[in-house]
């Protein structure tokens, strides 16, 4: 299926969630030139529709990834305690990609190139299928950013995405997440 079909089905999915909508709008507040919520909010959500799921999937947290390379300190915290005063009972997760370099260098002693946009950083996600986020613009379109596509997300496939992520925080990531275990139609793709 075409992406445009997909970007399609997405939206549909997306704006028929009044939980997702409440936490877009929620994130458009924060007033951001570039940003979305992605990775498993996105893909439960998908995945629970495409399984005829009546309740949605729990979510551990909200992923609210955004790019500024005008901010020199950590300013998530800011923005994370603006979506908590919003809504209190969601655990927000606020990421900016222009920063993830300085991350990798003080978490995991791993020199990373700096990310040159949202997008570039949505392409390093762990899992293709998980390459996904969606933004709520001020005239309430919703965009969809998927440097890899949509394929993986609506084929229900799980693949490593090798451009951060090792094989071996892929391989535990599969087993924490118990993607085939919540979701038995997922094909888990190991090569």
């Amino acid at each position: 299926m075409p992406s445009s079909e997909n970007e399609e089905r997405l939206v549909e999915i997306v704006r028929s969630s009044p939980a997702l909508m409440e936490l877009l709008t929620a994130a458009r507040s924060l007033n951001l030139e570039s940003w979305c919520i992605g990775a498993g909010v996105v893909r439960s959500l998908v995945w629970d529709h495409l399984h005829g799921f009546r309740e949605r999937s729990h979510v551990e947290d909200v992923d609210v990834v955004y790019y500024d390379d005008s901010i020199d300190g950590p300013h998530e915290t800011v923005l994370a305690a603006q979506l908590i005063d919003s809504l209190p009972s969601v655990r927000w997760e606020v990421t900016n990609q222009a920063l993830v370099h300085e991350w990798f260098l003080e978490a995991h002693a791993q020199v990373v190139p700096p990310l040159r946009s949202l997008a570039d950083g949505i392409a390093t996600w762990p899992e293709y299928a998980t390459c996904v986020g969606v933004t709520l613009r001020a005239d309430d379109a919703l965009e969809v950013i998927a440097p890899h596509g949509l394929e993986d997300l609506f084929g229900l496939k799980i693949r490593h995405n090798p451009s951060r992520a090792s094989a071996a925080v892929f391989t535990e990531r599969v087993a924490t997440k118990r993607f085939t275990e919540r979701w038995p139609m997922v094909s888990l793709d190991l090569n």
